[in-house]
């Protein structure tokens, strides 16, 4: 996919999204039940779809909260925590989902004056709270266009794969019985029934942040913080950051818009809050020099972007292997291992084992993670398109879900310590490791070219080398025995992984190179021709 001309432009109003149309889509049209592409699908984080497109709709929403109450039910757990981001579809499926759990009789906790919560705060309830689980309403980073809805199982993090499966089953049974079975019943009559309870999240994920980041430290160094909210669902939660620990700290974009005008377009021309994105954090990048740290989030809070005004905005990769190399030095996390994608940089596999720590090389999807997490396995996990989380100072879990709020302060902490920002650090494994080149190509896939990606096996793969080197591993499954949705080819000096996104219509290439550029550009056009000789078979 070649680079759009409006790629780290200030969006223009021609591309802005019609609100009051997709709110009405929402309601007004149906999914066809013989249609696979309008019926509930789980990816790896959830159901995401467009109202427009008749995958995101109120007869969506209806099916799942039905799915998941059933659910909850069955497993008998005491409460469930509800939260939203600010794409404009998330509000009226918030208010269906409060709608359908209050006629099933689930004790359901929602922010204050339907107020926005992140997903990562979502989780720390969770854990905070015995016996609970979780829905977040949020397409991540996905475009203004777009709704999700997530479970989070009562562990805290997004629901594995054997749960997601009964629910993404029962909402389309339910679909397709034309809705007999909903419970549902009008928002103010369900407000009067008990069961829905106005709650404050912000007061005790804020409060509770100093037992796992060292705000003191932060405080003491003055250091000026920019903080780019994103019009995301964390707006609120970075004022009481700043207030409860006194930070000299500058918060932007911290109101609502649902058409995200204020974005720059990401490199395909379209409007996406990717926090990882040069193209999309465009705005940020251009004040770096006015902030000794600065930082971003995506719509729900999840992922991290970090500015410096060494690096302007810092490689997921390198930001991972800063973090893990950082905490490894001054956490007492001494007898746990690290979790990382198999698609992330294999700088991080050098930094662990300089630590003398166990790397776990893992699908993409960060629910790979939370088991590791509760059994004490890890410390740290994360994905390379910047989505992580760590423990507490003590070492019990923080959050089994990706954490942006704390990624970003660990920057701040990192720069107050060590008076080196994430990038000089990085710069200092370098110097120690080497550094690698990594890069990641998206292409257009529809979905019977996303499932045989999905499917393929080693002996699909009829090439013996790669840029000029023999291939030494072909991959379909993680170390954790769990199949990777995708392929990995590994070299003596480069590696490339190919896999089908979960939400949009579009493939992926990860690589990366010890050899340079070149290198790295060679990987990259013959992992494509692999691509194009798969397609061409079907």
């Amino acid at each position: 996919m070649g680079l759009n001309e409006l790629a780290g432009k200030k969006a223009p109003k021609e591309i802005l999204e019609n609100i009051p149309k997709l709110i009405s889509d929402y309601y007004v049209k149906v999914p066809d039940v013989e249609n696979p592409a309008h019926m509930v699908s789980f990816g790896t984080s959830g159901h995401r779809g467009c109202a427009s497109k008749n995958s995101f709709n109120e007869e969506h929403i209806l099916a799942m909260a039905q799915a998941v109450a059933e659910y909850h039910l069955e497993k008998k757990h005491s409460q469930l925590f509800l939260g939203m981001d600010t794409h404009a579809l998330s509000i009226p499926a918030h208010r269906t989902t409060l709608e359908v759990l209050a006629a099933n009789g689930i004790k359901t906790y929602y922010a204050k004056d339907f107020g926005y919560t992140p997903t990562p705060v979502i989780s720390h309830a969770i854990l905070t709270h015995q016996n609970s689980d979780g829905i977040v309403i949020t397409p991540s980073h996905n475009p203004p266009s777009d709704g999700g809805f997530k479970y989070n199982f009562s562990d805290g993090g997004p629901a594995d794969e054997s749960i997601t499966k009964v629910i993404e089953q029962r909402a389309n049974e339910i679909l397709k019985n034309d809705l007999e079975d909903i419970r549902v019943m009008d928002l103010e009559e369900a407000l009067e029934t008990g069961f829905l309870v106005e709650y404050d999240y912000i007061t005790p994920y804020v409060d509770d942040l100093k037992n796992v980041i060292d705000m003191d430290a932060i405080k003491v160094a003055n250091l000026k913080i920019g903080a780019d909210a994103m019009g995301g669902s964390g707006m609120a939660f970075y004022k009481a950051i700043k207030e409860k620990y006194d930070l000299n700290m500058e918060i932007f974009n911290d109101t609502p818009d649902f058409t995200f005008s204020f974005m720059h377009c990401d490199k395909d021309g379209k409007i996406r809050m990717d926090c990882s994105s040069a193209y999309a954090m465009a705005g940020l990048i251009d004040l770096k020099d006015k902030f000794d740290i600065a930082f971003g989030n995506d719509t729900d809070f999840d992922r991290h972007g970090i500015v410096t005004k060494s690096k302007g905005l810092l490689n997921p990769n390198h930001y991972l292997s800063v973090v893990i190399d950082y905490l490894s030095r001054n956490r007492d996390f001494d007898d746990l291992g690290v979790g990382k994608t198999l698609v992330s940089s294999s700088m991080i596999d050098r930094v662990v084992k300089d630590n003398g720590k166990k790397v776990f090389e893992t699908p993409v999807g960060f629910k790979w993670f939370v088991k590791p997490f509760i059994k004490k396995e890890i410390f740290f996990g994360g994905e390379e398109s910047a989505g992580a989380s760590f423990l507490r100072k003590n070492g019990e879990v923080w959050s089994t879900d990706k954490d942006g709020i704390i990624l970003n302060l660990l920057a701040a902490e990192i720069l107050a310590k060590t008076k080196k920002d994430p990038g000089e650090y990085y710069d200092s494994l370098i110097e120690k490791f080497g550094e690698p080149v990594y890069g990641r190509l998206d292409a257009p896939a529809n979905v019977e070219q996303k499932k045989a990606l999905k499917n393929l096996k080693p002996e699909d793969i009829k090439q013996e080398s790669l840029a000029g080197e023999k291939i030494e591993n072909i991959l379909t499954k993680a170390d954790n025995g769990a199949a990777i949705g995708g392929l990995k080819v590994v070299t003596q000096n480069g590696w490339f992984a190919i896999r089908p996104s979960g939400t949009e219509d579009i493939y992926k290439i990860y690589a990366e190179s010890f050899k340079g550029n070149e290198h790295l550009k060679q990987i990259q056009e013959e992992a494509q021709e692999i691509a194009n000789s798969i397609f061409s078979n079907l």
